[in-house]
Formats: structure tokens, C-alpha cells, sequence
């Protein structure tokens, strides 16, 4: 199963990029092909339908190619101010737009429809960003995307992963690893 893992957070130190990258080597030990890919590799300006009218910018074309390929993700959201990010809700913004006049990316929907999506989040808080998550289900449902049911949200994250970027305590790695679990199975049912 093909999996792409991002975080919606371009910080170097982020906790969310430290969960992903857990997450994506718990993805790998359990079979999938993982993509895990960084945000910050993708020139992408925000949202604005006067410079889409001009032209897609190439690294959204890329983003939506990428999005397409795998029918499963996991998305790492930090929260600010109680909410997801504005980098990830522009990268949503950007990925599900239609182009004009392409055959293949007129349909807005075609990289985001029926995906299935875990969602993850990390916090210093003891909440985890939680809220970030209930934010994003109906955003990503909005996308016409399958969420697992299974969430998974990391608090005091400052103390949660060792020096080699593992996850200190058992109850976490079973937490991200449920997540994992969950969304490779929904989409070994769902889109066969």
C-alpha cells in the first residue's frame, strides 16, 4: 500500500515533522511504501485565484501528482491557536483546486476524493492538538476523504521523543502505531 505522510509544519525542530517521521518508520515496518515528504520542499505561495489564473505553480502541480498516487495518508497537524495551520490549509486549498482547461486536473476533487486519512497531532500541551484534529475531520470530509477513526494526539511533546527520534513511551508508539494500523487497513479494503 502506497502511504504519503507530511506534517503541517515547515518548522526545522517541529514536533509534528519528529511524529510523521515516527510514524513513517512504523508505516515501513508494517509493509506499506512509504512517501514521507516536507512541506518546505514545495515553493508554494498562498492561495490566490488571480495567480492561479495565470498558471498552477509548478510544485502545486507536483503536490497534486503526489496526492493522487497514494490513495492513503497520514497528516501530522500541529495547533495554533486551536486550529490546523495556515500552511496546511493552503496546501488543501491548493491541491483541491481545479485547473482550468487541463484534461487530467479540471477535476478539483481528483487528488483528494476518497482518500483515506489518519490524522495526528502534536503539542506541548497536555492536549496534544487535539483541537487542531476536530478542525480537520470535517475539512478533510469536506474533501470527500474516508478519516479513520482511530486519531492519535501527542501531548508535553517537548519530552515525548529520545535522542534518535523514537518515541520515549510505549503508550505512544502503540497510540501513532494504531493510527498506522488503521489507515493501512481501510485502504486495503476501500480501494481495492
Amino acid at each position: 500500500m502506497k502511504l504519503l505522510i507530511f506534517a503541517g509544519s515547515t518548522r526545522q525542530n517541529s514536533f509534528n515533522r519528529r511524529l510523521a517521521a515516527a510514524a513513517a518508520t512504523m508505516a515501513t515496518a508494517e509493509g506499506a511504501e512509504v512517501n514521507h515528504i516536507n512541506l518546505a520542499d514545495f515553493d508554494v505561495p498562498l492561495y490566490n485565484a488571480d495567480l492561479e489564473a495565470r498558471g498552477t505553480p509548478a510544485d502545486v502541480m507536483r503536490l497534486k501528482a503526489i496526492t493522487y498516487e497514494h490513495p492513503a495518508w497520514i497528516i501530522c497537524s500541529p495547533e495554533y491557536n486551536g486550529s490546523y495551520t495556515g500552511l496546511l490549509k493552503n496546501t488543501i486549498d491548493w491541491i483541491s483546486s481545479p485547473v482550468a482547461g487541463d484534461p487530467v486536473w479540471s477535476d478539483g476533487d481528483r487528488s483528494m476524493r476518497g482518500k483515506i486519512v489518519g490524522l495526528m497531532s502534536a503539542s506541548p500541551g497536555a492536549l496534544g492538538g487535539l483541537r487542531s484534529l476536530s478542525h480537520l475531520n470535517p475539512l478533510m470530509a469536506n474533501a470527500q476523504c474516508w478519516i479513520a477513526p482511530k486519531q492519535y494526539a501527542l501531548g508535553r511533546a517537548g519530552d515525548a521523543f529520545t535522542d534518535n527520534g523514537e518515541l520515549a513511551l510505549p503508550a505512544q508508539r502503540d497510540g501513532v502505531l494504531a493510527v498506522v494500523r488503521q489507515v493501512l487497513w481501510a485502504a486495503q479494503r476501500l480501494t481495492s
